[in-house]
């Protein structure tokens, strides 16, 4: 299989993987917890980038030819990640926003928010709150994090010049 189509398939599932630990754990519930996905599943998109661009390198590709392979990788494991949280918050966890919403109002109390500014907060994200709205913000962020990472990546991972030394 061409490693732009496996790092794709491999950085869906892990990041789609992710989702469901997050799931079966309660941890999208627990603020700490809520708080750490984004930085886990960037890390998780970060090392495989790092492995899928090993092995493009290894084909030949320069500095542009890795930047645009980690940004293939992106959008193909992008779109398992759409359809992953759209599972997660149609089928498997159809009360995750109002749940999430819960969590929010709980911290905010906890914090002296008033009952006001709390009820303000969260109708000014409601309309973001939707499994497709969560879907393509996913996607979104996956893609954006690929080509910047890939950037940075290809900078040490790339394809040594012909007659270069190392």
């Amino acid at each position: 299989m061409h490693p732009i189509v496996k790092g794709g398939l491999v950085l869906g599932a892990a990041c789609g993987s992710w989702i469901f630990i997050n799931g079966l754990l309660g941890w999208y519930k627990d603020p700490a917890m809520y708080a750490s996905f984004v930085p886990i599943v960037t890390l998780i998109e970060v090392i495989v980038l790092i492995w899928a661009l090993r092995k493009t390198a290894a084909q030949g590709r320069s500095y542009s030819g890795q930047v645009v392979a980690g940004t293939l990788i992106a959008l193909i494991g992008g779109v398992i990640i759409i359809a992953a949280s759209m599972i997660f918050t149609t089928v498997v966890y159809p009360e995750y926003f109002d749940e999430i919403n819960a969590m929010t109002r709980e911290v905010m109390a906890k914090q002296g928010v008033s009952e006001s500014q709390i009820t303000d907060a969260i109708n000014a994200t409601s309309s973001f709150q939707t499994p497709f709205g969560a879907a393509i913000a996913g996607f979104i962020g996956t893609v954006i994090t690929g080509v910047i990472a890939s950037a940075i990546i290809a900078i040490w991972i790339r394809a040594k010049a012909p007659g270069s030394r190392a």
